[in-house]
């Protein structure tokens, strides 16, 4: 009987795909030997299992090696090939030519004579007297060139950068490639001076060594120069030395060692300025950062989890006056935080101990934070109980040390639970959760209170109903079809009013207020105020989804809060909340098209008839290496900036588009690169960091130089001009720009991100 052909299809297996040794990108040593050998040419002799002579268009093809030339000889007993005139082998995507050659094919060991190459893996060509192949992966190069600017027909080209070497060891096991009598000149100038020996690496792949040396000069350091060493210690650790001579200020010693094993990860860095001519004094400042577990001897427990982050620096002016450090030293809050945490099943335990330095600046005071010596956290979460409830407890002990001269608070120990239990209720269409909580605290102090208390508790019981609805339809708009949703929620809470005004603050602050905290129990974070509530908060979303992909072209949203009675709990020097109608809450998203992308969030009072908050942002990209993003951003009465970031190639200003061609594409016009990020003050009319830099793609170098200048405080800010000069697939000289791009400039695209190593398939001839 016959069968539809789907019917068919389903009972007959197809074909099986299987894995070839032709196919890989290396071919073992055992194989190769097993490999057929092909030749062809115009005129073909010999002698069974002796030799073969192959003359006119001689090809000889083997596993992933082929050899052409004029004439071609190949000896059996010795796997001895031997080829005169226009000799071209190509050896896994390498590809050498020149008037003669032998090989040995098997084991890749003979000679080549005046050759000319091309390295696969990073694009660089050059010429020789003479290559003597050690093995396959090994050879070294008789006065030999070096570069990886694309060879150009004619007698008189020169590449704009170049190497010559008396002798060029290449170890592409390794990935390393060894100069001797080495000197190296960029458009005819030597960069640098003759030296002995110089190695350089073949590929991304780490090796140990002395790293180029960067320059800087900025306004606080004057002439910077650093000669960093690197140190590969192991597959998995590896140390890195950064010595810098600075003009103005002297010498820093700087380190960094990194480790990465099992169980464990973590980063070490140090530095050391001894007599800072600036200061008069020693600089040093050091941190820590490291995550893992420790194993016990205890059968079926789980590991302790320990996480470690340190830092901390010799004075108040270390942030400011080093402020392109590791960014947890430029922080005028440096946190030396200790962690070890233990689970097993719903139950997490964790004891910490929190200490903090704080940089002090007479222009701009702050008050310091409280340490926590210890604080121990507990915490039981089920969400299988039976009837569907979900319940937890959370438990924490902490006890509180600053100094209270500054915080103007006794310090103290306080104990707080928090139980909640709630039963969700979920639907495609919808879902409701009650939820209640009940928090309790107990604080005892180091001094009296200013009603004399050495101690206080407190208890607050609350009630909340979240709801929500979801629909939708098929739609379209300016010709182009969505499914929209309708998403309107409901949030209730209800807290009754605890006076805490007596108590003390130790960690709470004032929640944001968005779409993330506007749907929450409490207005507070941290644990010393719990705010009385009555209120409903409204809010609906509605969201333009792709129904092919259900990616989100656009999304719009709205909320409110209506309050039944006033709000008296606050934070110390606070006022009681007495609006009935909170600001309404604007926020929309759209990403029409892949190139276009905006979104703005506004908090508006329709009392005043203004917005208090605003944020507003877009972004154009057209494609790799163009991109363009404006934000303004508005905080009534305390702020308003314009944030701008651009990549662009400047070409595109005179008519060379170049939309379909990628970095080092057209190569030998160039292509120019407008690169920078601008944060502007509205408020101050002043420019509050800005980095501004221009590129240079010549195809085989890129050229950068960027002007920086970061706030360092409300009345001085650091500059510094940066300059780099990048040989494509051989090193980087000066300072390091690029790092300060990859920092500053929103969605920056590195011209020359290799993301693929290229295949001997893409050259294979």
């Amino acid at each position: 009987m016959l069968q539809p052909a789907a019917v068919r299809a389903q009972q007959e297996p197809g074909p099986q795909l299987k894995s070839s040794p032709m196919l890989r990108e290396d071919i073992p040593g055992d194989v190769r030997g097993s490999l057929p050998t092909f030749v062809s040419g115009q005129r073909i002799s010999g002698r069974t299992e002796l030799e073969t002579v192959v003359e006119g268009d001689a090809v000889m093809r083997r596993g992933d090696t082929v050899i052409r030339a004029d004439r071609l000889e190949y000896q059996q007993p010795d796997d001895l090939a031997k080829a005169q005139g226009n000799v071209r082998i190509n050896k896994a995507g390498d590809v050498f030519e020149g008037p003669q050659l032998e090989l040995k094919l098997d084991a890749f060991e003979g000679f080549f004579d005046q050759p000319q190459y091309h390295f696969l893996k990073n694009g660089a060509y050059g010429g020789a007297d003479r290559i003597d192949f050690i093995d396959e992966k090994r050879a070294i190069i008789r006065n030999a060139t070096y570069t990886t600017c694309r060879r150009h027909p004619g007698p008189s080209w020169m590449p704009d950068w170049i190497l010559r070497a008396g002798s060029l060891h290449i170890d592409n096991e390794e990935e390393v490639g060894q100069a001797t009598d080495a000197s190296l000149k960029f458009l005819g100038v030597p960069i640098l001076p003759p030296l002995p020996e110089l190695s350089f690496p073949l590929s991304d792949k780490r090796k140990s060594g002395l790293l180029p040396p960067t320059v800087g000069i900025d306004n606080l350091n004057g002439v910077e120069v650093m000669l960093p060493y690197y140190w590969n210690i192991a597959p998995n650790r590896d140390a890195t030395f950064y010595p810098a001579l600075m003009s103005k200020r002297g010498i820093d010693l700087g380190g960094e060692f990194r480790y990465l094993e099992r169980d464990y990860t973590g980063l070490a860095r140090a530095n050391f300025m001894p007599n800072d001519s600036l200061r008069d004094r020693d600089r040093w400042a050091y941190a820590l950062k490291h995550d893992g577990a420790l194993r016990t001897p205890v059968p079926g427990a789980s590991a302790l989890g320990l996480n470690l982050n340190l830092n901390r620096v010799s004075d108040d002016d270390y942030w400011r006056d080093f402020s392109r450090s590791t960014p947890s030293l430029t922080q005028r809050l440096l946190a030396n935080d200790g962690a070890l945490s233990w689970g097993q099943g719903n139950f997490t335990l964790q004891a910490r101990a929190l200490k903090w330095q704080t940089l002090q600046d007479v222009s701009a005071p702050i008050v310091p934070p409280y340490d926590r010596l210890p604080q121990v956290v507990g915490r039981y979460v089920r969400n299988d109980f039976a009837a569907g409830l979900d319940a937890s407890v959370e438990t924490d002990y902490t006890q509180f040390e600053s100094d209270p001269h500054l915080t103007g608070q006794p310090n103290g120990k306080r104990t707080y639970l928090l139980a909640q239990v709630s039963r969700p209720w979920l639907a495609p269409g919808g879902f409701v959760t009650p939820k209640l909580q009940l928090h309790t605290t107990q604080y005892n102090f180091a001094a009296p209170l200013a009603n004399g208390g050495l101690a206080a508790q407190r208890t607050v019981p609350t009630f909340s109903l979240d709801s929500g609805l979801v629909f939708e339809r098929d739609a379209a708009y300016f010709g182009r079809s969505f499914r929209q949703t309708l998403e309107p929620r409901a949030f209730y809470v209800y807290t009754p009013f605890r006076d805490q005004s007596q108590l003390p603050n130790y960690d709470s602050a004032s929640n944001d207020f968005n779409f993330a905290t506007i749907y929450t129990e409490n207005a507070f974070g941290g644990n010393d105020r719990i705010s009385d509530n009555n209120l409903l908060t409204v809010g609906a979303t509605t969201r333009l989804l792709d129904p092919d992909t259900g990616a989100e072209a656009a999304r719009f949203g709205i909320a409110q809060r209506l309050r039944f009675k006033d709000q008296l709990v606050t934070l110390p020097g606070g006022t009681p909340v007495s609006e009935r109608l909170s600001d309404l809450l604007f926020g929309a998203s759209v990403n029409w098209v892949p190139r276009w992308s905006t979104d703005a969030t506004v908090q508006y009072n329709p009392k005043d008839g203004r917005s208090i908050r605003s944020s507003l942002g877009g972004r154009y990209s057209p494609g790799n290496y163009r991109v363009v993003s404006a934000a303004y951003r508005l905080q009534r009465g305390t702020s308003e900036q314009v944030d701008l970031g651009w990549q662009w190639p400047l070409n595109d200003l005179w008519g060379d588009k170049g939309q379909n061609l990628g970095p080092g594409q057209g190569e030998g016009e160039g292509r120019w690169y407008s690169v920078g990020r601008l944060n502007y003050s509205l408020q101050d009319s002043r420019v509050v960091d800005a980095v501004v830099g221009l590129e240079y793609d010549a195809g085989c170098w890129l050229g950068r130089v960027v002007f920086e200048r970061l706030q360092s405080s409300t009345t001085t800010a650091n500059k510094r001009v940066l300059f780099q000069l990048e040989l494509i697939g051989f090193t980087r000289v000066g300072s390091n720009a690029l790092k300060s791009l990859k920092d500053n400039v929103p969605r920056y695209q590195f011209l020359r991100e290799q993301v693929t190593v290229p295949s001997r398939f893409s050259n294979y001839e």
